[in-house]
């Protein structure tokens, strides 16, 4: 007699109203949930402005440590595999009939269970989104000095600090935003910003023409240097085609029914996405490399230099992109700590009412009290 295989009811258990109609309520509240009103293009640009970020000045640099065959071949590779994994996410967003998964660790605990699902997804998540925040900080503030040191040669110099605290400062105000479609402008603008500062890079660079001495051998001189260099290179091409962390949360935004589900709109706004994704990388990774070879900048900005108002002006572009594209990443952030704080304000409410009865009733009492007390 064989041993029958263990179910799995806790993963694929049907809610109750009850549960439905509480998830409804905070859904209602939540940043992520709050407006579902988005349209296809929304999904286009938001999908932009998370990808495509300063990670694509970097290509060319990425180029230098690949070379031309196995740098394009990664390329390519990238941009298909990325598209791939990024349609399986939208397409099990809605896979369970009357469920969408709007965030990763709600799919992660309907694989995995309630308590290991949130375990394995949330501080991978919060990682990543965490630390492009504070790499898009420091992108932001350093752009912002570089556009100032152009633009104003003879100033009194400013640390960078304060520059990234100006660029923080936009922040304090965009961060009150109360959901995903209300940043819509931003990411739009994000997006416009992203594709004009990797068009000027690209442009600038083939006006400037092939370097006399430019060099397209591996610049390390040992084997072991090479290998190192390589594997830097792919990592650098992986940052850049990071953005996959928040596909469920902009579809979460896009309105669905049984007849048009959300993965329409959402499939269609990511193909116009992957196509201005690779109007922004491989222009600016090849033509970068043709022009500068193995002595391209790890940002190929720094090696354009002139002329100072193109740069400057792809500087504020870049100011612009992270701007939004910090908003994009920080949203989830939001909302994993707002459902927190709702969660445990849920909790603390019946003991906080049981004080709050308990000092009404003393109050209530106190002069009674007073009347019995010895004199």
């Amino acid at each position: 007699m064989g041993t029958e295989a263990p179910s799995h009811q806790h993963h694929t258990h049907q809610p109750t109203d009850e549960q439905l109609a509480k998830q409804k309520t905070i859904d209602e509240w939540l940043p992520i949930t709050s407006s579902r009103n988005a349209k296809w293009w929304y999904s286009a640009f938001h999908n932009v402005t998370a990808m495509v970020g300063a990670g694509v000045l970097s290509l060319p640099y990425a180029m230098s440590g690949l070379g031309w065959g196995p740098g394009v071949v990664v390329l390519i590779l990238s941009w298909v595999i990325t598209l791939y994994t990024l349609w399986q996410m939208v397409e099990m967003h809605e896979m369970v009939p009357g469920k969408r998964f709007d965030r990763y660790h709600e799919l992660s605990q309907y694989a995995f269970g309630e308590k290991l699902g949130l375990y394995i997804v949330v501080p991978q998540q919060l990682v990543v989104e965490v630390g492009v925040c504070i790499v898009y900080m420091v992108t932001g503030g350093k752009s912002l000095q570089k556009f100032h040191d152009l633009v104003c040669k003879t100033c009194k110099p400013i640390k960078q600090t304060y520059f990234i605290m100006i660029f923080a400062s936009v922040h304090f105000v965009l961060s009150h935003l109360p959901n995903f479609d209300s940043i819509s402008g931003v990411s739009l603008a994000a997006a416009v910003m992203s594709l004009s500062y990797s068009t000027i890079a690209w442009t600038a660079s083939a006006h400037k023409g092939v370097q006399p001495d430019v060099q397209y051998g591996y610049k390390a001189k040992s084997t072991a240097g090479t290998v190192l260099n390589f594997f830097s290179a792919l990592g650098d091409v992986a940052f850049a085609y990071a953005g996959h962390n928040v596909v469920l949360e902009i579809q979460a935004t896009i309105p669905s029914s049984p007849e048009k589900p959300s993965k329409g709109p959402m499939w269609k706004g990511v193909v116009v996405a992957y196509i201005v994704v690779a109007l922004c990388y491989f222009p600016v990774a090849l033509i970068g490399y043709w022009i500068y070879g193995n002595g391209v900048e790890d940002n190929i900005l720094l090696s354009l230099e002139k002329p100072a108002w193109l740069i400057g002006m792809a500087n504020i572009f870049v100011v612009v992109h992270v701007i939004g594209s910090y908003q994009i990443y920080a949203m989830p952030v939001f909302d994993m700590v707002e459902t927190l704080l709702y969660s445990q304000c849920l909790l603390l409410l019946p003991s906080l009412s049981l004080v709050v009865s308990f000092h009404f009733l003393v109050d209530l009492l106190s002069p009674q009290l007073h009347t019995f007390s010895p004199a």
